[in-house]
């Protein structure tokens, strides 16, 4: 077993399901989506970015835009979150920050997508 390929694996799969958590609920109920787990949605996400700088292949850029792709409507979402708190009504305010944090989780599936594809795809 290698274990960069496991602690690799493990970041995409875990940037993917933290996603999830946070975009899970009504998308205009403030309570259903907790600012902590967008945090941790994002710092994983970008340790998983950090992650696919090392593959040189063509599917390693691809893994990599959808990464980045990621990266950046969660933290789009975020400074949304911090700039417009207090300043516009939260249930408004909730809707735009779980449909950026959808975009992210369809950037995040394909890139597990990928990931399953290239893992049957390798011969032993």
């Amino acid at each position: 077993m290698n274990l960069e390929k496991v602690v690799f694996g493990f970041f995409i799969v875990l940037a993917m399901t933290l996603n999830f958590g946070f975009f899970l609920g009504d998308i205009d109920n403030p309570s259903h989506h907790h600012v902590y787990e967008l945090y941790a949605a994002i710092i994983v996400s970008l340790i998983a970015t950090v992650l696919k700088f090392g593959d040189r292949t063509h599917l390693g850029a691809i893994l990599l835009s959808t990464s980045l792709a990621a990266d950046l409507q969660l933290i789009t979402a975020a400074i949304l979150w911090a700039a417009l708190e207090g300043r516009m009504e939260m249930q408004s305010l909730t809707v735009y920050i779980v449909s950026l944090s959808g975009g992210a989780l369809m950037a995040n599936f394909i890139s597990v997508i990928l990931l399953i594809a290239e893992t049957i795809s390798q011969r032993r």
